[in-house]
């Protein structure tokens, strides 16, 4: 149960995240692509389906954004709605400054009916009007805290910077929140100093280590690697070169991530902090779905030969 493997603190988590649905798009064809979703995410050896909340964040930087921003359903909606059949916990992501106390506060009681979870982010951009701060949604939610597990993210391109992520995650922590899911990883050096320091910081406060989970995507074209670079994360200049020239960029891509994993693996197993992986799917096009599947797949053998899961993937699937 993913529930009590973040309150028990253990390493070894496996997630799949996914965005819903246009908002314009019709139900029957809502549902078929929930129908297609649910069939892909059935075998998988995972502990819990995270959704997306979609936010235009074109506000925040002068840069064009690569694509359109088109906006998305409700992901508490689309995952209560469409996503029953699927009987795993689901995780919602939700901008809690966006709502007032009266409306966030009944938000997480329909959450917490359905056994959700949720994360609470930032609001899309710095001059956006707040109408509840998240140490006030973090307030709201202790009421659930005994039966329930609240999620916050974490940027390690905003640590290269500030050099206070550590800090920020820990006060976090002090509020209620236990895991943290991360921005994806493609600087595995930048995600490893987080955790350095974040470990550091709890032994000299002798504070509680919350739970990373460290988000990994496939890369299947020049224009989502633009993309990428355009919400912030931070893509090594020889990295986004080879990229850029291989024969395959989706195939070297992935095979980056699973180095990525596997680093991440042999390094936090020797830091104060649980951690698991989040395998992000956010493409509509075919062989970067799959390619999320084989990452899902290959992270889980991974981690089971560590002695971090205790049951195998179903299959390990066929190369992307």
């Amino acid at each position: 149960m993913f529930l009590d493997k973040i309150k028990s603190g253990v390493s070894g988590i496996l997630t799949y995240g996914i965005t819903p649905p246009k908002s314009e798009t019709l139900p029957e064809r809502i549902a078929e692509i929930a129908e297609r979703t649910i069939a892909r995410l059935i075998p998988l050896d995972i502990d819990a389906l995270i959704v997306y909340d979609v936010q235009d964040e074109s506000a925040r930087t002068t840069e064009e954004r690569p694509f359109p921003f088109l906006k998305a359903y409700d992901p508490f909606n689309f995952a209560r709605e469409y996503l029953q059949a699927l009987e795993i916990p689901k995780i919602i992501y939700r901008p809690a400054g966006k709502f007032y106390k009266e409306e966030l506060s009944e938000w997480l009681e329909h959450l917490h009916q359905h056994h959700f979870y949720p994360v609470f982010v930032g609001v899309p951009a710095p001059d956006f009007p707040v109408k509840i701060s998240l140490p006030e949604a973090y307030d709201i939610w202790s009421k659930h805290k005994a039966t329930s597990v609240m999620g916050a993210v974490t940027i390690s391109e905003r640590h290269e910077v500030l050099k206070d992520e550590d800090k920020r995650i820990l006060d976090k922590a002090a509020c209620g929140v236990s895991y943290f899911i991360s921005q994806c990883v493609f600087d595995v050096a930048y995600a490893k100093k987080v955790v350095e320091d974040l470990c550091k910081t709890c032994r000299e406060t002798q504070a509680v280590p919350p739970t990373m989970i460290f988000t990994l995507t496939a890369c299947g074209s020049a224009k989502t690697l633009h993309f990428m670079e355009w919400l912030g994360i931070h893509i090594p200049a020889p990295l986004k070169e080879e990229l850029r020239h291989s024969d395959n960029m989706l195939e070297r891509s992935v095979n980056v991530c699973l180095d990525i994993a596997e680093e991440l693996m042999e390094f936090c197993s020797k830091q104060c902090v649980p951690f698991g992986f989040n395998i992000e799917s956010v493409a509509i096009r075919k062989d970067e779905i799959e390619a999320s599947i084989y990452m899902v797949n290959q992270i889980a053998e991974k981690l089971k030969k560590k002695g971090l899961r205790e049951t195998a993937a179903v299959s390990t699937g066929g190369t992307p």
